[in-house]
């Protein structure tokens, strides 16, 4: 077995964390979503003014333990993103070898001289949370920690049916009504685009039904914004993860939902509907038609994301609590 003299820390690049997500012998987990190398690689084209990356690798011996997708402004240190476009964040670890990963990461940050980790938002189940927070306090820091938000997610039946018994009978029955109601008023039709090119010419009907469903969505999607929302959504394309949903009406684009779809979880990441199809409900049932093609398509979560909407807990999202960990390095 190698020794605790063995363990190294290595700057690594984008390029290098793709190699190491893209090895399919590597132990790491890349549960979190919101860390996959594309991801914060778009991330940081459009947000990283005024950061240094510090994406930063753990090895014992030849073998990588984990990696720290950080960045550094002074003598503070974050997770790579934002919590605007970054739902949740973490670090990526090999199970089992958590305590020694985040031991020599601590050891690393105070030669290096960084005396404060701002780490949010994280999950309840995020390694932050469930290891680092014993490791930091055990190695006298101070550790800090509030929450700031919620997510929601549903884990998915295998049939529409048992997903629609799942709901309260209240929600069951609104939803059945309204699909009917629905089905009886208009033509209807639901289409998800996955192939890069079709995706690249939909994007600005999605961002137009975006900015038109609420006044503070307008306000959001700046031109920086629409220049990241369109890079993400070539890029996860491309890797086959995005999926960009149409409600049609009639013809005419009524609500639509932008997803990622990985390792059997789809994300709810946005979603946009043209008022003048409230009546019938149309953003709502946008979402129901992609909860049911998930279904269909045997995914095992729906995760709503943060923020929470009503209609969220109507189709039967369960809360995850979100953090913002301070840790002082002493």
């Amino acid at each position: 077995m190698p020794s605790e003299k063995t363990y190294t820390v290595t700057a690594e690049s984008f390029e290098s964390l793709a190699s190491f997500w893209l090895d399919p012998g590597s132990p790491l987990e890349w549960d979190c979503f919101f860390v996959l190398p594309a991801w914060l690689k778009v991330w940081w084209d459009f947000f990283g003014d005024g950061f240094t990356p510090c994406l930063c690798s753990i090895r014992q011996g030849d073998a990588l333990i984990g990696i720290a997708p950080m960045m550094r402004r002074a003598d503070r240190m974050s997770f790579m993103g934002s919590p605007e476009v970054c739902d949740y964040l973490d670090f990526i670890v090999v199970s089992g070898k958590e305590t020694e990963f985040f031991r020599h990461l601590l050891e690393h940050l105070r030669q290096c001289e960084v005396t404060q980790l701002d780490l949010g938002p994280v999950r309840k189940d995020s390694t932050v949370l469930t290891t680092f927070s014993r490791v930091a306090k055990g190695l006298g820091c101070e550790f800090s920690c509030r929450q700031e938000d919620v997510s929601l997610e549903v884990d998915l039946p295998p049939t529409w049916e048992e997903f629609l018994l799942g709901l309260t009978g209240k929600e069951r029955h609104e939803v059945r009504r309204k699909l009917r109601r629905l089905d009886e008023a208009v033509d209807v039709q639901f289409r998800t685009l996955e192939e890069a090119q079709e995706v690249g010419r939909a994007i600005d009907p999605f961002l137009a039904l975006f900015r038109s469903s609420r006044p503070e969505k307008a306000v959001f999607m700046t031109p920086r914004m629409v220049a990241f929302f369109r890079s993400l959504a070539e890029v996860m394309a491309n890797l086959k993860m995005l999926k960009l949903s149409f409600l049609d009406l009639d013809g005419a684009p009524a609500a639509a939902a932008l997803c990622f779809d990985y390792r059997s979880t789809v994300y709810l990441y946005n979603s946009g509907y043209e008022p003048r199809f409230r009546p019938l409900s149309a953003g709502l049932l946008c979402k129901v038609f992609s909860i049911r093609e998930s279904i269909q398509r045997r995914r095992g979560k729906y995760d709503f994301l943060k923020g929470a909407e009503t209609y969220k807990y109507r189709l039967g999202g369960q809360v995850v609590p979100l953090f913002r960990c301070l840790v002082e390095i002493q």
